[in-house]
């Protein structure tokens, strides 16, 4: 199973209280206060593992608290400090602070407001939603007729002057509407349209809600070995031998530990790759990556077939290598989570380098030109960089005899991208391909 997304709960151990104490020991009459303070809590720590390739083992285990801290002793000793707790993560997940799960809902229970009035409970109407609802203190609703019985029809309410109330603020909002004059506000010596703030205001709030879609960004983990301290643990307490003074020599104070760190995560893995391979399902993306490197993504004659992203490692002469990552087949509407949609759209902006994989035989009667306009607004639509970012056509299965009118067509649309023509069945054009991919991103191992 590939989780490359999930929510987690992370808690730091809490710290070890103080001891009161005073010493006792033979012919020592007053050995005065030795009570020991106590140990810190554990962290939980983030450490970016090389040998992680996915979320899979947070799904197991969403839950993580670190061991808390000893408390103190007597003879003035110190609590042993808890044990930090490390959780492994894969390169190029990042890390955001979100809110809980909402619990679910369960049959029968009434959401109401908390802000009803005792006149609301006693028997007056009441608005929820555009709906007259009559509150009953004293009668509860128990089945389906009982609940007829006491909803409002709002025919019955136009009657009332309550209802009267409703129809003449209506009316006058929709006279408001109709007028079609803005209205002027001024503010400062500066006169604004109503109208074109409520805008600007509307666009504000999509820009937040754009920006805290998961939560607020805490880290981005991308280098091996990298650590980070999700919760710190908390503080030990102070026992009472460290409020003795020359007035107090029999002090009974101490403090308790602090309480460590605890909040909801969200983790979202976006695998780093120097290339991606980004086409229609069944274009011939992962025999691609079998001939190119030594990964082993499953292949078939049916679309869909990869249904998590591969990361291969690319050799190159001179000891230079790179990675490429085969993206599993996006389709129209991508960007709109339209099929897998975000699930792999995500792992794409990671990538420096885009090898579009086209079908140029048209086995699936798909028109190469059409998937690769398409492609090319799908990543735009998901993310505007991504369409700045270099790319490459590779125009496969040539060794079928359909494919030269089709590849004439594509060098004829796109004159000045460079295209390389290959076969990932047989390995025509492979030398090519690798040569250039090794003059783009090829890079030599630390």
């Amino acid at each position: 199973m590939f989780v490359d997304h999930i929510k987690i709960f992370a808690k730091a151990g809490d710290g070890g209280n103080g001891c009161m104490s005073f010493r006792r020991e033979a012919h020592v009459p007053k050995g005065g206060p030795d009570g020991g303070d106590g140990g810190k809590g554990g962290d939980v720590i983030l450490v970016v593992d090389q040998h992680t390739d996915n979320l899979r083992n947070f799904f197991y285990t969403p839950n993580h608290k670190a061991e808390r801290g000893v408390h103190g002793k007597g003879q003035r000793k110190t609590g042993r400090g808890g044990k930090n707790l490390v959780l492994k993560v894969p390169p190029g997940t990042i890390v955001y602070r979100t809110t809980p799960n909402k619990p679910k809902p369960k049959p029968g229970d009434l959401d109401f407001e908390e802000d009803y009035t005792a006149k609301d409970w006693a028997g007056e109407f009441v608005e929820d939603e555009g709906q007259m609802v009559l509150m009953n203190r004293e009668e509860g609703i128990e089945d389906e007729k009982d609940a007829e019985t006491e909803t409002v029809v709002q025919g019955e309410i136009a009657d009332t002057e309550f209802g009267k109330e409703i129809a003449a603020d209506e009316a006058e909002a929709e006279e408001e509407a109709n007028s079609g004059e803005s209205m002027m506000v001024e503010d400062d010596d500066t006169v604004f349209d109503e109208e074109e703030d409520e805008i600007a205001d509307n666009e504000v709030e999509e820009d937040d809600v754009a920006r805290s879609e998961y939560g607020e960004l805490i880290v981005d983990l991308t280098e091996v070995g990298q650590k980070f301290v999700l919760c710190k643990g908390g503080i030990g307490g102070k026992g009472n031998w460290n409020f003795r003074t020359d007035t107090n020599q029999a002090p009974i104070e101490f403090t308790p530990g602090e309480k460590g760190d605890e909040d909801h995560y969200y983790l979202e893995l976006r695998q780093i790759a120097d290339v991606g391979l980004v086409g229609f399902p069944n274009a011939g993306k992962s025999t691609l990556l079998t001939a190119l490197s030594k990964a082993t993504p499953k292949v078939a004659a049916y679309p869909f077939t990869t249904l998590k992203p591969m990361v291969g490692v690319v050799d190159f002469p001179g000891f230079m290598r790179c990675t490429v990552a085969d993206i599993p087949g996006l389709i129209e509407g991508a960007h709109d989570d339209v099929g897998l949609g975000h699930d792999f759209l995500r792992h794409i902006s990671r990538c420096a380098v885009f090898l579009f994989v086209v079908d140029t035989a048209g086995v699936d009667q798909r028109d190469p030109i059409s998937d690769i306009q398409i492609l090319r607004k799908e990543l735009r639509l998901y993310d505007e960089e991504l369409g700045e970012r270099e790319w490459l056509i590779v125009a496969n299965k040539t060794d079928l005899e359909e494919s030269e009118m089709y590849l004439n067509t594509l060098q004829y649309r796109f004159p000045k991208q460079e295209i390389f023509p290959i076969s990932a069945q047989t390995g025509d054009g492979l030398e090519a391909l690798k040569k250039r991919l090794c003059e783009m991103v090829g890079s030599r191992p630390t």
